[in-house]
């Protein structure tokens, strides 16, 4: 690309992220601070750090929403604004309030970096998006190892207050603020492919049910009294509402293949796997006799090394192929992990969980990027701001099945979510195989 400076993108892009798995890292040591130093109950930390995953999203619907109208390079600097308010709010945070709103800005720019990084690397590597959106992501989790390293190392080897953890978070913050800094930032690949906005919102499939429905999720996230209760029919109900409008909206008004919809199904139960495993490790293996933190560790350390060199896996399996692969590894290692016991089976299994989930997230984006080119920024940014709600919405779920049925069974009824993944991406695959990719937009 002309005038672009690709790898000093890519870097300022990754160091983006690096500031959103950061903040994830410190969150996690930080609660127990606001516990016994200033009072906090569970309860109020928990309110107060929820806006960090529905403000997430938020800022994805709103990016890639109107990220073509004003630029990629105002959603980078809006991440920046975000995230810097958000890091000096939370150093003055002292109740529940100054942290929840602490955290709505933090989030807020989380999702932003989302929103514009996600379509900025597809648009730079158009030859090779699954590989960089890989190699992109490597920083979610590589980051939560670096976070996780750094609280122990400076709040419980050198006993430094939490106030120096979060002003790290300057740094990369600078750092990327620098990259970006004077960059020719190009517009969007449905931009310049010269797919109007009207098209992009068509080949969503089915937009106007999704965009409620991922709303009607938000509201349910946001607001404890929506809280989900399946012994109801009313949830049955308003599912299987959802997906008459899906079907009347996308193949009678539309006329448009399903595809993007049933991705969105399946990055709902991928993102949950993932990232509802990962937040609740503490109460699902602290029985195990290792320290689940170890094992937080080891989970994130192997998906950041597998997305790095995912490149030559994409290349042999395709990326279809990765995703049935990583729903059959995270299946298994679910099962495994329901019945270990003792640190070396844990710690085995929870290296084929982390193997299995490791290419979920960026591959299902590069999927859409690659299958669904004419959905733009606008898919990317509603396939993952689902994938968060989603997680927001199972958490509950399986704070509930830990306390009452234990980890164990929560485990095992976990693995029914990658176990369902498997026949669909086998659908997926045989789909995408009987039609070029171009021939999925109609």
């Amino acid at each position: 690309m002309e005038n672009v400076n690709t790898k000093r993108l890519f870097i300022a892009s990754c160091l983006a992220l690096l500031v959103t798995s950061l903040t994830f890292a410190i969150r996690a040591k930080i609660e127990g601070v606001f516990s016994a130093e200033y009072g906090l109950s569970k309860e109020q930390i928990g309110y107060a750090f929820a806006p960090a995953f529905w403000g997430f999203t938020i800022a994805m619907f709103f990016g890639g929403f109107v990220i073509d109208l004003v630029k990629t390079s105002k959603i980078v600097w809006l991440a920046f604004g975000m995230h810097l308010i958000g890091i000096v709010l939370l150093l003055l945070a002292k109740d529940m309030m100054s942290l929840f709103i602490a955290n709505i800005f933090i989030g807020l720019g989380n999702g932003s970096v989302e929103a514009a990084c996600n379509p900025l690397i597809a648009t730079i590597f158009p030859n090779n998006k699954t590989k960089m959106l890989n190699r992109f992501h490597v920083w979610f989790p590589g980051g939560i190892v670096i976070g996780g390293v750094l609280s122990w190392l400076l709040m419980d080897s050198l006993d430094l207050r939490w106030e120096i953890l979060v002003s790290l978070l300057f740094v990369p913050l600078a750092i990327y603020g620098f990259l970006f800094m004077g960059q020719k930032i190009p517009e969007t690949e449905r931009v310049t492919s010269g797919v109007s906005y009207k098209e992009m919102l068509k080949n969503i499939g089915a937009p106007f049910t999704i965009i409620a429905t991922v709303t009607l999720m938000i509201l349910i996230a946001i607001v404890p009294s929506l809280s989900i209760d399946f012994d109801s029919s009313i949830p049955y109900i308003v599912i299987a509402a959802i997906v008459v409008l899906v079907l009347v909206e996308g193949r009678a008004i539309n006329k448009m293949t399903l595809l993007f919809p049933f991705l969105l199904f399946c990055m709902l139960l991928s993102a949950s796997t993932e990232l509802g495993t990962n937040q609740w490790i503490q109460p699902l293996l602290e029985g195990n006799g290792v320290n689940p933190m170890i094992i937080l560790v080891v989970v994130t350390g192997i998906m950041a090394v597998g997305r790095f060199f995912a490149g030559g896996l994409v290349h042999r399996l395709n990326p279809i192929g990765v995703l049935i692969g990583s729903a059959i590894l995270s299946t298994i290692g679910l099962i495994l992990l329901s019945v270990a016991s003792g640190a070396m089976v844990t710690l085995l299994s929870a290296v084929v969980f982390a193997v299995g989930v490791c290419y979920f997230w960026p591959t299902m984006i590069g999927v859409a990027s690659e299958y669904i080119p004419k959905s733009g920024a606008l898919g990317m940014s509603i396939l993952g701001g689902a994938g968060f709600v989603a997680t927001s919405m199972v958490l509950p779920i399986m704070g509930k099945s830990i306390e009452t049925a234990g980890p164990q069974i929560t485990l095992r009824n976990m693995a029914v979510l990658p176990a369902i993944l498997i026949v669909a991406f086998i659908i997926l695959y045989l789909l995408v195989k009987n039609k070029k990719g171009k021939e999925l937009q109609a």
